[in-house]
């Protein structure tokens, strides 16, 4: 027998229980056997140059290092401990919003009588972006240890969070064992939530300018009283309560009731035009956000919200309704859309609103249009609901174009960038006066400005009783 093909034998020796090891039992090699095993494999490289009078010797030598060396694995790899030995559970909430911290609670338990350097790893998809992505932790025994980490959701939808790994080293670090212990939980992640938690907080003190929300004075007045409060420079005379005045030796006004029952649709755009990043964030995402926000604000002021959204086809519609429970059928229509490489179709979508949404509303339309093609036809679209309905579109602006045009004396190549892109905002500039001239409002802002004048433009809206 050749010294090659006793060094293949050897080999396929070794890897043969390693690979029953590794499949049945999820126990790997550690670095420190990988270096063991280089003696073997060098005294089998040392027969193929020996003579033939000492091969059978030079056999003997390495049959008895070999065993030695077995018997070592063994002893070590009965030292692992087994999988009843640890225990690990997960506790998270379940609706989590976009690029906001979410945090996540692993409890782990070292049953057994001995301590145990721990390796953790939780099942989360990289979309999630755990920080920290592992542990190691110390177990002394019979306790307990409680980590922490965060996630924060580069994309919206749902992700099954469904074990949790663990990973230990024998007594002597040749082995290494897996464990895997399911722990099944749901995330739901949502569009940015926070904001309407911060949007509250600010209006109970009053404080709404912090994130740009204008208190816009009233043209007009409702007739539905409401309260009595004290008179600011704003107020109209004709409003005072004299009889309240003279009681209180205080000015006092009637407070009269905002018009409600009024209706907002959004149209949300989720075609190729939405598919642009802005700070990590989809054109998309960006509308959503704000939609959200908006519907908040709205629903606390007694009207009703819907949505569409579409992009070669209509994907989802939920019904204008009143109610803060709107926000949940509002949040479920919008989580898990995302955009789609197709040409948006803007008839399909106005044709399926005039025969779901007969009363009038406000019409939102989120998009982005960078060529004539689409423009033409959401100025016809929105164009042709003034009188029914009133219609806002809502244009996105592009940092890159915008980029390219504000570039303080621009030479070679830059110019030639930054005329073509000045050319594409004067047409731009065009579109939106179009739909000024047709009777539809507008509002160009860039994606991650959106949620402020949005708001702004709606409250704006109430105060002149343009509904």
């Amino acid at each position: 027998m050749s010294g090659g093909v006793l060094l293949l034998l050897v080999i396929g020796i070794t890897l043969a229980p390693l690979a029953a090891l590794a499949r049945w039992l999820r126990i790997y090699p550690h670095r420190p056997l990988l270096y063991l095993l280089l003696i073997p494999a060098g005294l089998s490289a040392a027969l193929i140059v020996l003579p033939e009078s000492l091969i059978v010797d030079g056999l003997f030598v390495l049959g008895a290092v070999e065993a030695a060396l077995v018997l070592l694995l063994l002893i070590d790899v009965l030292t692992l401990p087994r999988a009843g030995q640890f225990d690990a559970q997960r506790t998270t909430q379940r609706i989590a919003s976009l690029v906001k911290p979410h945090q996540v609670t692993l409890t782990i338990s070292n049953r057994a009588n001995r301590p145990w350097t721990v390796w953790i790893k939780d099942d989360v998809d990289s979309l999630l972006r755990p920080m920290p992505e592992d542990f190691i932790v110390a177990l002394m025994p019979q306790s307990r240890s409680t980590l922490r980490y965060q996630l924060r959701p580069s994309r919206r939808g749902s992700f099954t969070l469904s074990a949790i790994h663990l990973q230990v080293r024998s007594r002597l670090g040749f082995w290494r064992r897996m464990f895997s212990y399911p722990a099944a939980s749901t995330i739901h992640v949502y569009p940015d939530m926070k904001q309407l938690s911060e949007y509250a907080v600010l209006a109970r003190t009053n404080r709404l300018s912090q994130i740009g929300v204008r208190r816009t004075r009233k043209i007009g007045q409702d007739h539905e009283f409401e309260r009595l409060r004290d008179f600011t420079l704003d107020d109209n005379y004709k409003h005072i309560d004299w009889r309240s005045t003279a009681r209180r030796s205080k000015l006092t006004v009637r407070d009269f009731q905002a018009s409600q029952s009024q209706r907002i649709v959004f149209l949300i755009d989720s075609g190729r035009m939405m598919t642009n990043e802005v700070n990590g964030l989809s054109l998309l995402d960006h509308a959503f956000n704000a939609a959200l926000m908006l519907s908040y604000v709205a629903l606390r002021q007694g009207d009703s919200v819907g949505l569409l959204s579409f992009s070669d086809t209509v994907h989802d519609y939920v019904p204008p309704r009143g109610g803060m429970s709107q926000m949940n059928r509002l949040l479920h229509g919008a989580f898990d859309r995302f955009p789609r490489i197709v040409e948006s179709r803007y008839d399909l979508a106005f044709r399926y609103l005039n025969s779901h949404c007969r009363k009038r509303a406000l019409i939102v339309l989120v998009t982005n249009v960078i060529d004539e093609v689409n423009a033409n036809q959401i100025e016809r679209q929105l164009a042709a609901l003034t009188g029914q309905h009133l219609p806002l579109g809502v244009l996105l602006r592009d940092h890159h174009l915008c980029d390219a045009a504000d570039v303080h004396q621009p030479r070679g190549p830059a110019l030639y960038r930054a005329a073509a892109a000045a050319d594409i905002l004067l047409w731009r500039c065009q579109v939106l006066r179009d739909l000024k001239t047709r009777g539809v409002l507008t509002l160009d802002v860039f994606p991650e400005d959106l949620t402020a004048p949005l708001v702004n433009q709606y409250l704006k809206i109430k105060a002149r009783h343009l509904l």
